[in-house]
């Protein structure tokens, strides 16, 4: 060295150094000169530089904390505002306009999987071809209850028509034991047409959490007499086609299943509605030209058959596509001279019936009854000169499905066989209605073997496409004593030879899908969700005062109208927790029943 200096004295660094680099920065940010000469003073910037951003990375930690705390405290307390969505381009229409808010009851995202592969094998097409659904796929929903991370139809329901979650079995109740407005009865007290379209009984639980209130879903009576109008609102639903004539009619009536002696379906007449219960009544609205309303459409007992099976008996009863383009034609017209449009809800209901009796061949052509229909609602609104739009989603996923099932202690196979499911023609259901027929009649003296041969030939293979089932299979069919519904032996032998998976007889707490005719129609449901959301979207579409309705019904003077009050073993507000029963129940049980 040319001259001694300390080993480690301070140079000037290289325009490459990186200490260089950080020290202009910091006179970009300060404004000082570069290369200090002054260690101490370089020592003194990074100490405070430490300190701020020490401080800034607390003060940012604060801010989230509380404003996931505000959040939390958000969701908790159900403070929500339809007044508070943010609208896509272009802003929410003005004026007059309608709205088709559809429902997939129990279908999860692995419905659409299952169904797609389905479809794709079934005619023949490519890999790449989709549903109509999956064209339009906005979002997701996240489901749970007030009382359950698993919700039911109920409590699903009442998220959508109050915006409020509630207990699992609250028709649009709170857990506080009053009733909530809904945005059908606020559209209606708003001028709007209003109409409800199912495939299953239209007291059940969905459509019921939109034109009445009742602490437990069970009470199907009351729903009935509410829908008609017996309600503290009077009538607030233009238009209903589906099933469920039975809690219309007493017991004593062929068809009836009422506790009463009263008959709805005559009560409904004098207060104006047109009823309709066949086939031929609905051709007779013309595909909704020729219908008045209100109107009352109940075409079967209970459920309208699962569309596998409904499509053999079509001259019975009418499809979910064809009541929706009815529904839909005959909302148009009686809105034409109006300055409100209409609000209508359209469920596929039996998907999430499929799911219970964990039937993958029903499921399928639930699915894409429920496509087909949902394709006939946006043909409807391309032709359609109001503003309308479209928003499609589940309450639920049924049945914990999974398009793959490990049938042996070995390493599994990654494959499923929709293959299996095309060959079937009917569903477990339909199949355990011919097996109880069968063996109430004379053919129950019928021997063993013969027994045995029915099931295989008439059943089994006509109805399954199975042709290699075992004694065992077979046996479990005719055992009278089995406390295990035949549909489920039905269901889970096709399910099985399809490698298709069930984790329950009920639902499962999975996200669900969020659909729109347009992502720009449906913007603030763009993402993830809770399902309250959805209903706040509906509410704030039509610009509609849902809390006024609230006040208004809470303004009854006793609760008798919502039916009998909770027993003290009902949850409504807090979640179940462990209590150690894991290990496999018997055959008893009642899983799935309900």
């Amino acid at each position: 060295m040319s001259r001694e200096e300390p080993l480690l004295a301070p140079r000037q660094s290289s325009e490459h150094s990186s200490i260089r680099n950080e020290d202009e920065e910091d006179a970009l940010l300060t404004g000082e000169r570069t290369h200090r000469s002054q260690g101490g003073s370089h020592r003194d910037w990074a100490f405070w530089r430490q300190v701020g951003l020490f401080v800034w990375s607390l003060v940012a930690t604060m801010a989230v904390v509380i404003l996931a705390v505000m959040y939390q405290h958000r969701v908790t307390t159900q403070q929500h505002g339809p007044d508070d969505l943010v609208w896509g381009p272009g802003g929410k229409p003005e004026g007059k306009r309608n709205i088709i808010f559809m429902v997939s009851d129990g279908m999860g995202p692995t419905s659409l999987s299952l169904t797609r592969s389905f479809r794709q094998l079934e005619l023949g097409l490519p890999a790449n071809d989709t549903l109509v659904l999956d064209r339009h796929h906005i979002g997701t929903s996240r489901t749970r209850s007030s009382s359950s991370l698993v919700t039911d139809s109920a409590a699903g329901a009442t998220a959508f028509s109050c915006g409020y979650k509630s207990y699992n079995g609250a028709i649009s109740v709170l857990p506080n034991h009053t009733a909530c407005g809904t945005v059908l009865e606020a559209a209606h007290l708003a001028g709007y047409k209003t109409g409800l379209v199912v495939t299953t009984r239209i007291t059940d639980a969905t459509p019921a959490c939109f034109a009445s209130h009742a602490n437990r879903r069970e009470y199907e009576d009351l729903i009935a007499e509410q829908e008609i109008g017996e309600h503290p609102l009077g009538r607030v639903v233009d238009l209903m086609l589906g099933g469920g004539r039975c809690h219309f009619l007493s017991a004593d009536v062929e068809g009836g299943c009422r506790a009463d002696d009263r008959d709805l379906t005559k009560v409904a007449q004098d207060k104006g509605f047109h009823y309709i219960s066949d086939r031929s009544g609905f051709d007779g609205l013309s595909n909704g030209q020729d219908a008045k309303l209100p109107l009352l459409g109940l075409f079967a007992e209970r459920d309208i058959p699962y569309e596998i099976d409904r499509r053999f008996q079509n001259e019975t009863y009418p499809s979910l596509e064809e009541m929706s383009r009815t529904a839909l034609a005959a909302l148009k017209k009686a809105t034409e001279s109006s300055e409100q449009g209409f609000f209508i809800m359209i469920e596929g209901s039996r998907i999430d019936h499929a799911g219970h009796g964990n039937d993958p061949a029903a499921q399928v052509h639930e699915v894409l009854a429920y496509d087909k229909a949902f394709a006939a609602v946006l043909d409807f609104i391309e032709k359609e000169d109001t503003p309308t739009v479209l928003v499609a989603t589940s309450d639920h996923e049924t049945g914990g499905l999974a398009v793959a099932r490990q049938l042996h202690k070995s390493y599994p196979e990654y494959k499923w066989l929709p293959d299996v499911l095309a060959k079937a023609s009917h569903s477990s259901e339909y199949l355990q209605k011919k097996l109880n027929e069968y063996l109430s009649s004379s053919s129950k003296n019928d021997t063993l073997e013969k027994q045995r041969d029915y099931v295989r030939m008439s059943l089994l293979k006509e109805g399954l496409g199975i042709e290699d089932a075992t004694d065992e299979e077979v046996d479990s069919l005719l055992n009278s004593d089995s406390e295990v519904p035949s549909s489920y032996v039905f269901a889970d032998m096709i399910s099985r030879r399809a490698q298709v998976g069930w984790s329950t007889h009920g639902h499962s707490g999975v996200d669900v899908n969020i659909y729109a005719s347009s992502t720009k129609d449906a913007w603030p449901l763009h993402g993830n969700h809770e399902n309250t959301e959805v209903g706040d979207f509906l509410a704030a579409y039509l610009d509609l005062n849902v809390e006024a309705v609230t006040q208004k019904l809470q303004e009854q003077a006793t609760l008798s109208w919502l039916g009998d009050p909770l027993g003290a073993d009902v949850r409504i507000s807090e979640f179940d927790s462990y209590h150690g029963d894991f290990r496999k129940r018997g055959e008893g049980c009642d899983c799935g029943q309900h």
